[in-house]
């Protein structure tokens, strides 16, 4: 839905709720046009029904207005005398309606000093877990979310068990896309596995102004572009075009940044024609192959755990050991090892059709020079050029692109260069042979930019293996995700503030006990 689609849909609702309310305005002392004014009508109603002014603003809030709107219904009702456990019902489940009803068939008492308590148990229940639903969305939304590596894409920075919280702050929060949606929850509902939110209506893109810009070698989480699938829990039978903020989150490593040029030479990164150097706590890993003499017994066992290669896999075939996901400085103590005799870089150098952009003959090591996309540069567009941008054209800036032979029309016009409309970026994972990122689907726009990892509060290895052989790396527990030299756990100062905290209730409660009874 575009701006203009939303703003009518917006004034079409403030239309229907002077409609459905503007008798009651008037019961309760009001002018009957106060009813139609947006913003100024719900400035009037918290009067009316004695509560904050801020709702307003949690009421233009997506999802959270969700939980909100009924909360207001129930509190028109009870301001004029309809609260009980029916007429509570009748307002939400009739989506507000019962409402009009009221207002034109109903010869209602408005009551200003009303009791704003719960007129029941239940009732209390269900406005204390409404408003707790409320709180928890708005922060989840628009402060910090929760999130778990599943894959081993960042070994070592990030492990498959850790478990984060995503600022979204940082890169500025966005609002939802999906305003329809289950709280708390991406795109599927849990235990039944079905779709959390309705596809229709769609917000156009916003997101407040950030505290930073993503920089180079950032940690970030994304809306992973590609994908496309109708059901995350069953083979794909179809595409699927699910919303931006619906689509599945990914976490990699911001390699580029816009405008910026991007070169893989034997797996080492070139920015802009440097090295790329990255920071104390990354280390990227590779495939090896190791020989060995045949003679000496290799123990695999040992390479894994003394050496804390514990990621990594071997396999013995013909004098050879693989290994795939080795940072360098395991791969040096490997060396060391008696009988082994050479270790090698696996460095790729077939062509691989599945590379980006699909017309090159690159592969996972060897690709570039890259050019990625800022908003407002233009590039030209030849048959050659054309796949790079392909996707950016039609899917993520959502122009009609025709090609006819070696005539490009953009939008119906004949096009030789085009302009982008947002910044884009390359995301790659430490795990360079191990890892889904934009060597095989391409740039990441702008809109689709979740938050930053900030912090670790638990990791449980084997997080895959069942609860049984779960393990809790007390190492991770409260370390930064960024940051100068190696993580340092903060889970034992995060356990003195929380007995200090629990020291200081106890004695306020107490001294409060014995002031009472004085």
């Amino acid at each position: 839905m575009e701006t203009t689609g939303w703003l009518l849909l917006i004034a079409f609702a403030q239309v229907l709720h002077g409609i459905s309310t503007w008798k009651l305005y008037v019961k309760a002392g009001r002018k009957a046009w106060e009813a139609f004014v947006p913003v100024y009508n719900g400035i009037v109603l918290m009067k009316i029904i004695n509560r904050p002014k801020y709702w307003i603003l949690l009421l233009f809030i997506p999802v959270i207005n969700l939980f909100l709107f009924p909360i207001i219904w129930i509190e028109i009702l009870r301001t004029f005398g309809k609260k009980s456990t029916l007429d509570m019902l009748l307002g939400i489940f009739t989506l507000g309606f019962y409402v009009a009803y009221v207002n034109y068939t109903q010869d209602v008492i408005y009551h200003e000093k009303r009791d704003l308590k719960a007129p029941n148990k239940t009732m209390d229940t269900i406005g204390s877990l409404s408003f707790a639903i409320v709180v928890a969305t708005l922060v989840h939304t628009y402060f910090i979310q929760p999130f778990t590596i599943p894959t081993s894409s960042l070994e070592k920075s990030l492990l498959v068990g850790d478990f984060l919280f995503v600022s979204k702050f940082n890169y500025g929060a966005r609002t939802p896309m999906t305003p329809i949606a289950a709280p708390m929850v991406h795109d599927t509902l849990p235990l039944i596995k079905v779709k959390s939110y309705a596809e229709k209506p769609q917000l156009p893109y916003f997101r407040f102004p950030a505290l930073q810009k993503i920089e180079r070698n950032d940690i970030v989480v994304f809306n992973w572009p590609a994908d496309t699938l109708y059901h995350m829990y069953k083979a794909a039978d179809k595409r699927y075009d699910k919303p931006i903020d619906k689509k599945t989150n990914y976490v990699k490593r911001c390699t580029t940044i816009p405008g910026d040029k991007i070169e893989l030479k034997d797996g080492i990164v070139y920015i802009n024609g440097k090295e790329s150097i990255l920071p104390e706590r990354a280390k990227p890993q590779y495939s090896y192959k190791v020989a060995w003499d045949g003679k000496t017994q290799v123990n695999l066992d040992y390479i894994k755990q003394e050496l804390q290669i514990t990621d990594a896999f071997g396999q013995i075939a013909n004098d050879t050991l693989l290994f795939s996901a080795l940072p360098q400085e395991s791969a040096d103590r490997i060396k060391n090892i008696p009988g082994i005799t050479k270790i090698e870089r696996i460095i790729h150098k077939e062509a691989d059709p599945a590379i980006f952009p699909g017309s090159k003959n690159w592969n996972v090591d060897n690709l570039g020079p890259i050019y990625i996309p800022e908003a407002g540069k233009t590039v030209s567009l030849t048959k050659e050029t054309l796949p790079f941008y392909k996707k950016i054209i039609s899917e993520y800036e959502g122009k009609e692109l025709i090609v006819t032979g070696n005539e490009i029309r953009i939008d119906g016009k004949v096009a030789n260069s085009y302009t982008f409309e947002q910044d884009y970026y390359w995301m790659m994972g430490d795990n360079r042979h191990n890892s889904l990122d934009s060597r095989y689907w391409g740039f990441v726009p702008a809109d689709h930019i979740v938050g930053k990892p900030i912090f670790i509060w638990m990791s449980i290895e084997g997080i895959n293996d069942g609860i049984k052989n779960w393990s809790i790396r007390w190492d991770r527990l409260f370390t930064t995700v960024s940051g100068t030299g190696q993580p340092q756990s903060y889970f034992k100062y995060f356990l003195f503030a929380l007995a200090g905290y629990f020291a200081f209730d106890y004695f306020r409660n107490k001294k409060k006990k014995k002031d009472e009874e004085a």
